[in-house]
């Protein structure tokens, strides 16, 4: 590397900060062996020399060896008010010399609020600027923080942070849909029936009804994370993935995503979890859980359905959801392939289409075809067949960290994307709001409303 690049954290004495991103940095700089970076902490409460020191180094090696240590330039921690203009102009003058990196670990109204009164003198030329979703509240809002963070620096120094974007298994999705001649084809209506993006997990609300209640699934879930994985799964093929490339092509395929038959009501589902038990733990109610508001009706459970008007994909379904609390989740893309029209007579038994399933965390790529065999060989059975990735979900908060210390923002959010996406479900959040979608329950370890298929 010819330079050290410094990280400068807002927010640094924070839970963000401390489980994800200096882990991640652990991760990178075991990897990369040339990289080196100067750390810079801001907080609103006095966090004393040793003991930043001594968080730093708890975090780094709870994911890498001590010797990482070594490559990271350990500067000061600062007491700031990171919402203010003047507290971030008192990070930047503690930065120095060389390629800067503003993280702001902080909610996005702060972020907002700190950003609104810079300058693009504030700021050294080419810094970069990090902000965790979500990106506004709407789509209106989202326009006018896109308006204030480009007043600042250009859109690409600005990261808006998916770390779903640099999961290996999305990634993985683009190498197996456009270097398999098996897959390429028919990745298109003409092939596919359906797709499918789940992302349920067990955990319940684990403390966090400070964000979540205000939140619920649909926003922290689907209206980030899931739209921008279908964008990756339905996009056009770019010519190559350079920041550009990806990223057009990302978001011409969220201008041309819709709620399936503009109907919020029937193209929506959501619902909330109850007392139950996960495993050896009993899960209270999520009303009843600490901080939770239940006048606010916040859904565990979201699902909606979309579809992607463009030649290649009308009329192909596409469902999103994501939910709490849920007994055995499920976290997958799964590409549903139409059967074959005709099968020779003669031989036996159902054959459905195949199905390509991406398994996020552990990773997974497996393949559901027909075949025949065995003790009758007329007679079809299904068979699997699975490829092991790993366990790329580890990288994923490592993989967009490189991206903003190497200033590529491919796998971040561009700011005309994150516009679409409160477009796309805005709809559904009116209709919710206006009771038209009812608020079913589940209890947690189940799979969800009995009513619910799949």
């Amino acid at each position: 590397m010819t330079s050290t690049t410094t990280l400068a954290i807002l927010g640094a004495s924070g839970d963000l900060t401390a489980r994800l991103l200096l882990p991640a940095l652990g991760e990178l700089l075991t990897e990369e062996k040339d990289r080196r970076v100067r750390l810079v902490g801001a907080g609103s409460s006095e966090l004393p020399d040793a003991e930043w020191r001594s968080r730093v180094g708890a975090a780094v090696r709870s994911a890498a060896a001590d010797e990482v240590l070594d490559r990271i330039e350990l500067g000061p921690f600062l007491v700031v008010d990171a919402s203010t203009a003047a507290g971030v102009r008192e990070v930047v003058a503690a930065a120095g010399d060389g390629p800067l990196v503003l993280y702001f670990a902080l909610p996005p109204a702060v972020t907002a609020a700190a950003c609104a009164d810079l300058s693009a003198e504030d700021l050294p030329a080419g810094t970069m600027l990090a902000l965790e979703k979500p990106f506004g509240t709407d789509e209106a809002s989202a326009r006018a923080l896109n308006a204030t963070l480009q007043r600042l620096v250009p859109e690409r120094q600005i990261f808006r942070v998916d770390h779903f974007l640099g999961r290996s298994t999305v990634l993985n999705v683009i190498g197996s849909r456009t270097a398999n001649r098996l897959f390429e084809p028919i990745w298109s209506h003409r092939d596919i029936a359906a797709i499918d993006i789940r992302y349920d997990e067990s955990l319940g609300l684990e403390g966090r009804a400070g964000y979540y209640d205000g939140a619920g699934a649909m926003v922290d879930m689907i209206q980030s994370h899931l739209l921008q994985v279908l964008a990756i799964v339905t996009m056009e093929p770019p010519a190559t993935l350079d920041e550009e490339d990806l990223r057009d092509a990302t978001a011409a395929v969220l201008r041309a995503t819709h709620l399936w038959g503009d109907d919020p009501v029937a193209a929506s589902r959501r619902a909330r979890y109850t007392a139950g038990r996960i495993g050896d733990a009993q899960i209270p109610s999520y009303v009843d859980e600490p901080g939770v508001d239940a006048s606010r009706g916040t859904e565990t459970l979201a699902e909606i359905t979309c579809e992607v008007r463009t030649a290649r994909w009308a009329g192909v379904p596409i469902t999103l959801r994501s939910g709490k609390a849920i007994g055995e989740p499920r976290r997958e893309i799964v590409v549903r392939i139409k059967p074959v029209r005709h099968v020779p007579t003669g031989l036996t038994g159902d054959a459905p289409g195949g199905v390509l399933r991406f398994s996020l965390g552990p990773d997974r790529l497996e393949v559901e075809l027909n075949v025949n065999g065995g003790a009758d060989p007329f007679s079809l059975h299904r068979a699997v067949l699975e490829a092991d990735l790993g366990l790329g979900a580890q990288r994923a908060y490592a993989e967009v960290l490189a991206g903003i210390l190497d200033a590529d923002p491919a796998l971040a959010v561009r700011g005309d994307a994150a516009e679409q996406c409160w477009r796309i479900v805005a709809p559904v959040l009116e209709a919710w709001r206006g009771g038209e979608v009812p608020l079913e329950s589940y209890a947690a370890g189940s799979a969800g409303p009995e009513t619910w298929e799949g």
